[in-house]
């Protein structure tokens, strides 16, 4: 079974639980390298990231939907594997240089502290930035998004 089978099947299993949930959803990983996965989805896990950030841009450029309140995203593991849905609370899009304490607190990354949250997300996004041939921009639009675990698998 691969992970798009796996993950609508998941997703399954909380429609009949919460069948008021609806059929939109997301399915992603976080980072951009199985550590990341694994490491981000522990934090999620343990109930300190409450948090994610990612490129506003990107979303146009893939033609993928951004997050909205109230959507539901399947968190995959390392291996691709479905571990937990959250749904989205709060969101915010802000230019980079403008995301705020707050925000890099919920991340739940690092020391939690926005200058740390500032140093590794600019070398994330300009992992992302350069794989298409494009600079980091501190001015660049982040989107916010903050989320609660309404499901999760062990």
């Amino acid at each position: 079974m691969n992970s798009k089978e796996k993950s609508d099947l998941f997703w399954k299993e909380y429609l009949k639980l919460h069948p008021e949930a609806g059929e939109i959803y997301d399915v992603w990983s976080f980072g951009d390298n199985p550590r990341l996965a694994y490491e981000l989805l522990e934090l999620v896990r343990q109930g300190v990231k409450t948090g994610t950030a990612s490129s506003y841009d990107l979303y146009e450029m893939r033609g993928e939907t951004v997050p909205f309140l109230g959507g539901y995203s399947v968190i995959l593991d390392e291996k691709g594997d479905p571990k937990v849905i959250v749904v989205t609370t709060k969101l915010q899009i802000l230019p980079f240089d403008e995301v705020g304490a707050e925000f890099a607190y919920t991340e739940g990354e690092d020391d939690r502290t926005l200058e740390s949250w500032r140093h590794e997300h600019e070398l994330y996004f300009t992992r992302e930035w350069n794989a298409i041939n494009k600079p980091f921009n501190p001015k660049m639009k982040v989107v916010c998004e903050n989320f609660k675990v309404v499901y999760m698998k062990s």
